[in-house]
């Protein structure tokens, strides 16, 4: 079943990125200490520069910089560190690869309005805007695209995809009463957030669901526990699996693909791309 595919078109800077003729992909950038797949390994200006550099060689077309791990577990980072973290690498990399659309991977208000200062372009909320109650306003402010994924502090579902599709479409509003232009807003449906195993599989069985809610769709399963879980591998043998995970996400419509693994996936991408873009 062919699945709805969203035309958009994001002003980042020079690039505009588009959506509709094929899958974009977003690699990862962790400059922290404690994530749990890449910790410590990028987080110092020159070897994030590094690697960012190579996750573009390896095809990707946004880069997604977090100062925060987002880990079950993780201990909440105040703002001014997630800042002196965050801000030296959006700056640098904007200065090297102006061409290169920036995404902050924040709830904060305060470093996302910061971090488009410097030179990101798109904001990436965990918390869909529910975090932070200026975060929609800073997204209006700069009229940036906001990606808005599901998460919430409960697991008390009732009805799991359609409360998923409600608190989603809760944080739509929240994002349009602050002036949040309609085309700008991204929807990611949290995979490995407040859910557990069985939660993230039907999930992942029911995106094509969440896609038809309108709104371009991010898929976020990159090294994610569901996958260590199945397949009962450390997290840096994990790819094939994440694989699998993304060619089922764009088979059911989504558009955007945040990943670790640049290179693999991007040949995965490719190849779904030429199934599903006809």
């Amino acid at each position: 079943m062919k699945q709805k595919l969203y035309t958009r078109s994001y002003r980042c800077g020079d690039t505009v990125l588009e959506l509709g003729s094929r899958t974009l992909v977003m690699g990862i950038l962790n400059v922290t200490p404690d994530s749990f797949s890449d910790g410590g390994r990028y987080n110092g200006i020159d070897r994030a520069l590094r690697h960012a550099e190579e996750m573009v060689a390896d095809g990707a077309d946004i880069i997604d910089i977090g100062g925060e791990s987002t880990r079950p577990g993780h201990t909440p980072l105040g703002p001014e560190e997630e800042l002196e973290r965050v801000i030296p690498v959006v700056e640098a990399l904007y200065r090297e690869m102006p061409h290169i659309p920036l995404s902050v991977d924040t709830y904060k208000a305060v470093v996302a309005k910061e971090s488009l200062k410097a030179g990101a372009h798109i904001i990436n909320d965990v918390w869909g805007f529910k975090a932070d109650p200026q975060m929609a306003a800073v997204a209006a402010q700069f009229d940036c695209p906001a990606i808005i994924m599901h998460n919430r502090q409960d697991r008390n579902y009732k009805a799991l995809m359609q409360d998923v599709a409600d608190d989603l479409l809760e944080s739509v509003r929240i994002a349009r009463a602050a002036g949040v232009h309609e085309d700008n807003i991204i929807l990611d449906p949290g995979i490995g957030f407040a859910k557990d195993y069985e939660e993230n599989l039907k999930v992942m069985q029911s995106l094509d669901e969440l896609v038809q809610l309108g709104y371009p769709m991010l898929l976020g399963t990159s090294r994610k526990r569901f996958i260590r879980t199945t397949l009962d591998l450390p997290v840096d043998e994990l790819v094939h699996g994440t694989a699998a995970t993304v060619a089922l996400g764009i088979a059911q419509g989504c558009q955007i693909v945040r990943v670790h693994d640049v290179k693999e996936i991007k040949q995965t991408v490719q190849m779904c791309d030429a199934i599903v873009y006809v």
